[in-house]
């Protein structure tokens, strides 16, 4: 994160009480992504950080459109949300690698990995839509591997750019606003 803020990476960074930054694995527009250990029980996480001053903040959205997707098969779990110094958390399960490391990786998927990327990204797709909301961010860094007992289950991530397309009580669309963000 370019914000100059308080740097969240030395490891008496705690979040959520129970959370510590190991180390940074990622990062984007909106920030940054650590490995995290939770201190109570040593179980891996992962940690989306934001300036709690970013211009156009999306941790608490998103957040709140995991929590509308939470239970469904290849949706993380949401750990823990909060503001923590100068900083939005997201705390969520720690996932593998995104189809685009394993494409640059081997070059090649055989035809029977594709068919079955393709079946779970279609119904992890078609869950975001039962639940009304469109995910608009649909890209190979966006679809992980799960780890351990999920190695061969395929995770969608990132909702800060989801939207409501349908009202969820009475089902008709939502008219689309051509606003400039």
């Amino acid at each position: 994160m370019s914000t100059g803020v308080v740097n969240p990476t030395t490891k008496e960074f705690i979040c959520g009480v129970k959370y510590r930054l190991i180390r940074k694995i990622g990062s984007g527009s909106f920030g940054d992504i650590y490995l995290g250990i939770n201190i109570t029980n040593g179980e891996e996480v992962a940690v989306k950080i934001e300036s709690s001053k970013a211009r156009h903040p999306q941790l608490l959205y998103e957040s709140k459109v995991y929590k509308i997707l939470q239970g469904g098969v290849g949706i993380p779990h949401i750990r823990w949300y909060g503001v923590e110094r100068d900083f939005n958390i997201l705390v969520m399960d720690l996932l593998g690698p995104s189809l685009e490391d394993l494409f640059i990786c081997s070059r090649r998927f055989t035809m029977k990995t594709v068919l079955m990327l393709a079946d779970q990204m279609i119904g992890r797709i078609e869950y975001v839509h039962v639940k009304n909301f469109i995910h608009r961010d649909i890209k190979p860094d966006n679809f992980l591997m799960g780890i351990g007992r999920h190695c061969n289950k395929l995770f969608l991530i990132d909702f800060g750019l989801a939207k409501k397309f349908r009202d969820s009580r009475t089902r008709a669309h939502i008219a689309y606003a051509r606003t400039r963000t």
